[in-house]
């Protein structure tokens, strides 16, 4: 989609999309993630982890939106929407990293935390 646009972006597009990407996949891990955490027997235990992904999946899903827009782009925006998302993205993949052993869902989105907190800070190290 980004290569439709028809105006000039001032990142790489390929690296765009691949964040974008990131972010999407992170925000489906973490919800879906909360969810399997509802359905566990041990779900008391879990309500760190559920708020922590739901938290996740809300910054990574905003995050992926206004990355997609272009039309008077801000990059103040765009760097502190990256920042807040890869700060989330730790938290979150430090917390589903706790549980990984015992919920395989949980390993799973600690890992998708993980790579999307890595294609964040790699965007705003481009980005200056």
């Amino acid at each position: 989609m980004l290569e439709t646009y028809p105006a000039e972006i001032n990142l790489d597009r390929v690296k765009l999309a691949a964040v974008i990407d990131a972010l999407i996949a992170c925000s489906e891990a973490c919800t879906a993630c909360a969810d399997a955490c509802l359905g566990e027997d041990s779900v008391a235990e879990l309500t760190k982890c559920v708020r922590t992904n739901l938290d996740c999946a809300d910054v990574c899903g905003t995050t992926a939106r206004v990355l997609s827009r272009h039309t008077g782009y801000d990059a103040n925006v765009s760097r502190g929407l990256l920042e807040a998302c890869a700060t989330v993205c730790r938290s979150c993949g430090d917390e589903c990293g706790g549980h990984a052993s015992m919920h395989e869902h949980c390993r799973i989105c600690a890992e998708a935390c993980r790579a999307c907190e890595r294609a964040c800070r790699d965007l705003l190290a481009v980005m200056g």
